[in-house]
């Protein structure tokens, strides 16, 4: 055991995750204004993803957008609660295929116009922070 607590020390990570946090509040902020109640920014990614693919198992899901399985199991479940998304039995008993409701499916458009909005927002910020 070392002799000082490094969590007691300035995290340098700080501004980073306080400056997402504000992002992810303000896209959320956005999805209240467009009356999509409970929709998160988290969301988006999946629900886009099976927009362009069709339906997936959590499995599959989870690998093409990098995440864990239980993150996706998770969200999948915070989707399910707000009709975007359903969860069938899958080709083997112990998988399930998820699709896209008509609600989901119906909010792809705007999720993926804010998605290159806040890309092209993060790539000007992006540009604006000095190199070394």
């Amino acid at each position: 055991m070392t002799s000082s607590d490094p969590t007691a020390l300035p995290d340098p990570w700080h501004s980073l995750h306080e400056l997402l946090a504000g992002m992810d509040a303000e896209i959320e902020r956005v999805y209240i204004e467009r009356g999509i109640e409970g929709m998160r920014p988290r969301f988006a990614y999946p629900l886009i993803r099976l927009a362009h693919t069709g339906p997936l198992t959590i499995r599959e899901l989870a690998k093409s957008l990098d995440r864990s399985h239980s993150a996706i199991s998770q969200t999948v479940a915070a989707m399910r609660k707000l009709d975007l998304v359903t969860s069938e039995p899958g080709p083997d008993a112990r998988t399930r295929r998820i699709d896209l409701t008509e609600r989901g499916r119906s909010l792809v458009p705007f999720l993926e116009a804010e998605w290159r909005a806040t890309h092209e927002t993060v790539a000007e910020l992006d540009s604006e922070i000095p190199t070394r």
